[in-house]
């Protein structure tokens, strides 16, 4: 596997930590156990998902983010308390794929393992937050189950053709870029200081 493949593979699983951890973590192990995701020597490291232990408490959590994600402002109350185990998760899983030999590497592997998963958990939080001023809760449940299904294909796609990793990796990084904005416009725009007939020009 060429190095441009294993930062491809880490990046999009980072970015995709930030939107989905426990969904990463036990669709790995999941895939690992049935022979499904046969992962290279060079990624062993990723061995310890497929511990029934590991498997059972990250399925529990799994189910609690697939269900709070889909409750208007719970969601974003879950957002908010993974806001610091999103990005470590990140980081550690970006920290397992890349080369153990070589410790610069990994440092920068950490280091931008966690930025990418911040990136992107940011860019679902924010507009999350948008979402959730919509008076009806259709919405925030489309948008969860979009995520689900980008995810869990995204990651087999990332894992099975290690090839199209990077591309994965670009595009998520596109598509957290649009959401941070987006979110950004949105918050401004509902906000912001009101226009048009607040005040009155002096006699």
């Amino acid at each position: 596997m060429g190095v441009m493949e294993i930062i491809g593979i880490a990046g999009s699983v980072s970015l995709l930590a930030g939107w989905r951890l426990y969904l990463c973590l036990f669709a790995t192990g999941i895939a690992m156990r049935a022979g499904v995701l046969p992962l290279p020597e060079h990624l062993a490291a990723l061995d310890v998902l497929a511990n029934p232990w590991v498997m059972g408490i990250v399925g529990v959590a799994a189910v609690a983010e697939f269900l709070a994600d889909k409750i208007m402002w719970l969601d974003s109350a879950w957002d908010a308390v993974h806001s610091f185990v999103r990005p470590v998760g990140g980081a550690l899983l970006a920290l397992a794929i890349v080369d153990p030999a070589d410790p610069a590497a990994q440092v920068i592997a950490f280091v931008l393992g966690g930025g990418a998963a911040f990136a992107a958990h940011a860019g679902k939080a924010g507009a999350r937050g948008v979402v959730n001023t919509s008076p009806e809760p259709v919405s925030n449940v489309a948008v969860s189950t979009v995520e689900d299904i980008a995810t869990a294909g995204l990651l087999w796609t990332a894992f099975e053709h290690p090839y199209v990793a990077g591309a994965i990796a670009l595009a998520l990084l596109a598509v957290t870029i649009w959401l941070v904005l987006t979110a950004r416009r949105m918050i401004r725009r509902l906000f912001g200081r009101p226009t048009g007939g607040q005040t009155q020009p002096p006699p």
